[in-house]
């Protein structure tokens, strides 16, 4: 699987109208951390839980893919950090999608020597759009 930086993504996205950002984040954190913005771009973040906040698997989750999302669409995964993305990917990838591109530095990025995110990388760092509700 291919993997970017959320910036490469956010050029990738631009590029390709056919593209679509998967956020396969919780929905705690959609709610309280945010999500992509891709308004600019005219679409939006397909937002598809891989596990719940309790760290259960979405069983339906390439079920829920399906529906959302045709299978000659590029994806993009994003998480957190590129963890569950790059889980999630793969899961895509087996489902039948055939450009899956994990965003390996996630929306919250990796953590910094004070064991905190958003400081290194990831796409609020890298100051690509985003909000919160």
């Amino acid at each position: 699987m291919m993997q970017m930086t959320a910036a490469e993504a956010w050029a990738y996205l631009a590029a390709n109208p056919n593209a679509q950002l998967v956020d396969v984040r919780t929905k705690v954190e959609w709610h309280f951390v945010g999500i992509t913005n891709l308004d600019a771009l005219d679409r939006q973040p397909v937002l598809i839980e891989w596990v719940d906040m309790d760290g259960t698997p979405n069983a339906d989750f390439t079920q829920q893919l399906g529906a959302a999302v045709s299978p000659d669409t590029s994806l993009l995964m994003l998480c957190r950090s590129g963890v569950r993305s790059l889980a999630a990917g793969n899961a895509a990838l087996a489902a039948g999608y055939q450009t899956v591109i994990n965003i390996c530095d996630g929306f919250e990025g990796d953590l910094d020597a004070d064991q905190q995110r958003g400081h290194l990388n990831g796409w609020r760092n890298a100051g690509l759009a985003w909000r919160q509700s």
